[in-house]
């Protein structure tokens, strides 16, 4: 395997010494595939959405993960071959929430009860008063890193299913959580792993408010969630007008949400695209955070008040799909901006009552 093969090129993040080789099987040929190639076998699973055993390896000897990705092109075992690329969550730099009134939820009938909903973030403080009762289950992805911060991921849960003083979208839904961020970041690796776990869980929905690039890994599991019949609802990002598209939020059949303020002006510093969907509150939102509430704005929470309204939805009528819930937000949504569907609101506000009034 010369290293004269011309390198593959690779877009955004990614773990400097590491790939990710996907195997049919249970990944009897992961050894061989390690000494054919000068890697070191750092972790290895059946990955449920993809179907195959997902192997993490590690470059030892310095090689760029480009010129590794080329080299195991030609080998018929792997599968797949991706970098570990590396995702951030979209909180930007910074009662009843004034979303219920934006879009148009009854903050008195709300309720999420039954419905699971799967949330992909940092750890999350269950003993918060607003989450009392509403973690059903808690999986940690990252279990050889300390746990330093459990803000965002409280700040997304109180948001979907929040009780008592800090009512959330969708009271009365179970928070099945996984925690795969730490210091704001995460690795494909243990996002496929989150997501993974979250699928046997029999969710309906699953948060992810976090951005990062594409990844063929990533994509395959979208969409395998969503044959499921889940929803996805994730983040467009914080990274500015001229930012890449997000991912996972630009793949088909992942809802990408957008945040505007109480005005329903859009927040400044949102990624733009033809990937935007939908629009929905998400600055200067009154949240739960460790040891309190906080003010906490980025397309995360907006995301977050989506997956309380899809809850809402599910909750109304148990029956509707996926596809359903997806054209009916888009069918009923408050137009913004441009007429029609537009890079910037995507088709326009949420509007819960709407949605949950169109024809099935």
């Amino acid at each position: 395997h010369p290293l004269a093969i011309p390198a593959q090129a690779i877009t955004g993040e990614f773990v400097p010494d590491e790939v990710l080789v996907t195997i049919e099987g249970d990944g009897a040929a992961v050894q061989d595939i390690a000494a054919d190639f000068g890697l070191e076998i750092r972790s290895q699973r059946l990955s449920t959405l993809l179907g195959l055993t997902v192997v993490r390896f590690g470059i030892p000897d310095g090689r760029p993960v480009g010129i590794v990705l080329a080299q195991l092109a030609a080998d018929g075992r792997a599968q797949g071959r991706v970098p570990n690329h590396v995702y951030d969550l979209q909180q930007a730099p910074t009662v009843v929430n004034y979303a219920f009134q934006r879009i148009a939820l009854d903050s008195a009938a709300a309720s999420g009860k039954d419905v699971r909903i799967a949330v992909i973030d940092t750890a999350v403080d269950e003993t918060h008063p607003a989450l009392e009762g509403v973690v059903a289950e808690i999986f940690d992805a990252m279990p050889e890193v300390e746990i330093a911060s459990r803000d965002h991921g409280t700040s997304v849960a109180g948001l979907i299913a929040g009780t008592g003083p800090f009512r959330g979208m969708a009271p009365g839904s179970s928070i099945y959580h996984a925690r795969a961020f730490e210091d704001g970041k995460s690795t494909m690796d243990t996002i496929l792993s989150a997501l993974d776990w979250a699928a046997g869980r029999d969710v309906r929905i699953i948060n992810m408010s976090f951005v990062g690039p594409r990844n063929e890994l990533l994509e395959t599991a979208c969409r395998n969630a969503r044959t499921r019949n889940i929803v996805l609802v994730a983040a467009a990002g914080n990274n500015g007008p001229k930012a890449p598209f997000g991912y996972p939020a630009a793949y088909a059949g992942v809802t990408a949400v957008t945040a505007t303020d109480e005005q329903d002006r859009l927040m400044q510093q949102a990624n733009r695209g033809p990937y935007v969907y939908l629009s929905a509150p998400g600055v200067d939102m009154i949240a739960p955070v460790g040891g309190g509430s906080d003010l906490v704005t980025g397309t995360s929470f907006a995301a977050a008040i989506v997956s309380g309204a899809v809850a809402n939805l599910i909750r109304s009528n148990p029956e509707r799909s996926a596809d359903w819930i997806e054209k009916a937000l888009a069918e009923t949504a408050t137009d913004l901006g441009s007429a029609g569907r537009d890079g910037d609101f995507g088709y326009g506000l949420l509007n819960a009552r709407a949605a949950d009034a169109a024809k099935e």
